[in-house]
């Protein structure tokens, strides 16, 4: 819960169609439901996401209730090919990141559009 709202809830400050969410965004948010200061309330918000980087870092999946997790897949080498030439190439193996949004902000996607 976030100032007696829920934290999927927390976004509706937001004005509608307003383009992408930011970080000062999240603090703005954060400084007027807890009421903060602006100065904590980005401090907090920047804690938050360094956690996460650092656990995903780590090769933590990181796991978000109600909102969705992030997963560490990583992929082994393969061929591909150049479309221009059609030559093949050998892609090396890497880690990539992954989003997969919960069932309940997948429904709340869809019903909003």
């Amino acid at each position: 819960m976030l100032g007696g709202m829920q934290m999927a809830d927390a976004g509706m400050a937001r004005k509608p169609m307003a383009g992408t969410l930011t970080r000062a965004d999240l603090a703005d948010v954060v400084h007027n439901e807890m009421g903060l200061s602006r100065s904590e309330s980005a401090s907090i918000v920047e804690r938050i996401l360094h956690h996460m980087c650092a656990a995903l870092s780590d090769g933590q999946n990181v796991k978000i209730s109600g909102f969705g997790s992030f997963i560490l897949r990583d992929k082994g080498e393969r061929i591909g090919r150049n479309p221009k030439t059609g030559v093949e190439v050998p892609i090396a193996p890497r880690r990539v990141l992954t989003f997969r949004a919960s069932q309940s902000m997948r429904e709340r996607v869809s019903s909003a559009g």
